[in-house]
Formats: structure tokens, sequence, C-alpha cells
């Protein structure tokens, strides 16, 4: 089966792209945006609307395949790339991307995928764009799979030597700023990991002392216990705070270890994870002062799980946190690896490094894109996936549990 073209489309995500920069430095909230001007380059505002391309392969049998190119809602910041706007990149596709794919045998998702993740900008010399190349391998493992009918999961454990899942993975939804109330949602509908609360503000979500999220983590935890139909439900609690507990304790080590004994007990007795809990503003100091903490936790018998996310963006990033113990946990967030191939190889190091992979994401991608990543997840089993998109929870974890129960369902009934 021959690829015989390759169209675009515009489309919009499921939430927004924000200046993460400006946001750090205290921009106010106006109703649901914010107030000043944004600091990272390319943003015409704080926060402005997500977009993304959806990259269409036409098979020879007249089948179309189909992934979206989809960059994170903080792009620009943390070591990634630019912001993503479909107008600049659709001319990319059409006259770099295109004439290498028209005309290919899809014999072999690997092989494809990574050459179009391995192109390079012809101005830079450069890799071409994350989301691109994110966008382009989702629609080439869809092409495999229409190809040689099966379902792409199955096309991924066949290649890279994987097993699918027939079980769950847990899946973790996030809040937004609607902590309160969305926590709820999560809490009725059985989610397994949640709130990620987006703490990313000291003075106004953490607290100068960390005394507000101590306060948040007690009230999630007394709300679950009360509104949870069965004792057995006992979810994960994991909280993305943005790198402000190194900001509100001027990465002093033992407040940090102090801050992280008193979360633990606050969170009792559900298992706590904390995400981000300093920015060092560079790879190394982030793969140091993260190995440090997690270390140190261990030592002091702290059962606060570290999750990296900040300057551990690439696969090449992942192995570099694995190799180190700089985590007890790694997001592997799915845009900014750029082809998913990277996705695959990443959660299978995890495991081999004996570090919790958690496949993540972004608020800002597409209904498609996170389908594309829960047949990525059930091929590799990380330790977690994703609901995306949105921060309104029902939609991603809609998208997400659908789509893994419909594995679970076609799976079953072929083996029935």
């Amino acid at each position: 089966m021959k690829i015989v073209d390759v169209v675009c489309s515009k489309a919009l995500t499921g939430f927004y792209f924000d200046d993460q920069r400006a946001i750090k430095k205290g921009a106010d909230h106006d109703g649901f945006t914010y107030l000043g001007d944004p600091v990272t380059p390319g943003f015409q505002a704080i926060r402005q609307s997500g977009e993304a391309v959806s990259v269409m392969l036409v098979l020879e049998d007249g089948q179309i395949a189909y992934g979206d190119c989809a960059a994170v809602q903080y792009s620009g910041a943390g070591g990634r790339d630019p912001l993503f706007l479909a107008k600049d990149f659709i001319p990319v596709i059409e006259k770099e991307i295109k004439p290498r794919l028209v005309g290919r045998e899809l014999d072999s998702f690997k092989t494809l995928a990574e050459e179009i993740d391995s192109m390079k900008d012809a101005k830079t010399g450069k890799s071409i764009h994350t989301a691109l190349r994110y966008g382009v391998t989702q629609a080439i493992l869809d092409a495999v799979a229409k190809s040689k009918h099966k379902l792409m999961c199955e096309v991924v454990a066949e290649e890279y030597g994987t097993t699918v899942s027939e079980k769950e993975i847990p899946i973790f939804t996030q809040s937004g700023d609607n902590r309160y109330e969305n926590s709820d949602k999560m809490i009725i509908k059985g989610a397994q990991v949640l709130p990620h609360a987006l703490i990313n503000h000291v003075e106004t979500k953490l607290g100068n002392d960390g005394g507000l999220l101590l306060e948040y983590i007690t009230w999630l935890k007394n709300r679950v216990l009360q509104l949870r139909t069965s004792e057995e439900y006992q979810p994960v609690l994991h909280i993305d705070v943005y790198g402000t507990i190194g900001i509100a304790f001027n990465n002093d080590l033992d407040k940090m270890v102090d801050f992280f004994r008193k979360a633990e007990a606050a969170a009792a007795p559900l298992q706590l994870r904390i995400e981000g809990p300093m920015d060092m503003e560079e790879r190394e100091k982030q793969m140091l002062a993260l190995k440090e903490l997690t270390a140190r936790l261990h030592a002091e018998k702290i059962g606060v799980q570290v999750v990296a996310d900040e300057w551990c963006n690439t696969f090449d990033d992942i192995k570099y946190f694995a190799d180190n113990g700089a985590g007890d946990m790694l997001q592997i967030k799915t845009p900014d690896l750029g082809g998913i191939n990277n996705i695959i190889e990443s959660v299978i190091y995890c495991k081999k490094k004996g570090v919790g992979a958690y496949q993540g994401g972004t608020c800002n991608e597409t209904d498609r894109s996170a389908q594309v990543c829960v047949h990525v997840a059930m091929a590799t089993q990380p330790v977690q996936m994703l609901a995306k998109p949105g921060m309104g929870v029902d939609e991603g974890l809609m998208i997400v549990y659908n789509e893994m129960e419909r594995i679970l369902a076609v799976r079953k009934a072929r083996q029935a």
C-alpha cells in the first residue's frame, strides 16, 4: 500500500497557547485571559488561541489516515520549540514533507517515522519543529495500521517487540484553574490519577510558605474520602507546581524537604506526586536539582514521588534524567518528543531503568493526537497516561478512556 497524496488543514486545539514566562512574572487574570504584555518571542498576547495542523495521508485504495501536529500550551518555555502557528507550517509540510511521503510504501512505521523525525530545516540545519514531527508520524502510524488492517497499538507492539495491554492504564486528569469543581468531576468519574491543579503562581496558589497548597491537598484528600462510593477507590494525587516550590523556598533543599514531609501527611493515606518542584532554567542544573531532591526524599523515607517535567523534553533528555535518577517518574510530554517513535522508545527506556513513565502531553492537543497516544500507551504500558485535550475534565477523559476501551473490546472480541 502506497501514499498517493498529502492534504493539510488548519485545526483548533483543545486549549490555548500561554506565555509561561509572563505568567510566572505575575501576570494578573482578567476573566479567562491575562493582563500585560507577552515576554516569550512569537506571542501576540499572554494567552492566545491554540492551533494545530491536521495532516491527512491519502492511500492508493482511497483510505485516509491522519494525525494532528500540535504543540504544548507553554510553547517556547523550558527549552521547547517556539510557538506553532498553522499559517507558518502548512507550507513547510507541503513543500518539504509531502515530497518525501508521496509514493512511499507503507511496510514499516518505524522506518518511515524515523526518517521524518530526523528531517532538518533547510535554512537552519536544525530539526524541523517538534509539532511537525509529532503530527506527521501519527498519520504514518495510522496509515501503516490501515494498510495492514491492524490497530495502531498492534503495529507498535509488532515493530518494537512489546505487548499490548489487556487491562486499563490509569488515566491522569487535569483540572486547570477550576481545581475544586473539576476535582469533584474526577472523583465522580473515578479518575485514577488527579487533579494536576495548575499551581503556577506562588502568592495565589502555592502560598509563600506553601500553606495554600497544603490546605488544598488536605481538602482534596478529604473530598475523595467524602465522595467516593467504595473504599477501594484510592486515586493518586498528582500536583503540578511549575517550579513554584523552588521559588517560594529559594531552592533551599532543607526547606523543600520539610515541605514535602508536610505534604505527604496532608495527602495520607493517598499517594502524592509532585511534578516540577523547581525550574532551574537549564537542563544540567535541573537534572542535578531533581536528582538531589529525589535522593534526599528517599533517604528520609518521605513517600512523595518527584515527577520531572521542565527541561526533560527530548528522548535524549529522558535518557539523561532516567540514567541519573532525577525523579521517581518522568513526564514524556508527547508533543515535545517530536516523532511518536520517540514516545515509544522513551517509555521502553524508562521501564528498563526502573523509572516511572508518565505518558503525558498537553491540554493544547487535539482529539486525534490524544487517540493516537492511547494506542502508543496501550502498546508500551506506561504507569499512567494523560487525559487530553482541554481543561474541562469530561472531554479529555472521554476521548482517552473511550479509545482505550475500544482497543480492549476489539482485541477481546478477536480472541473469543
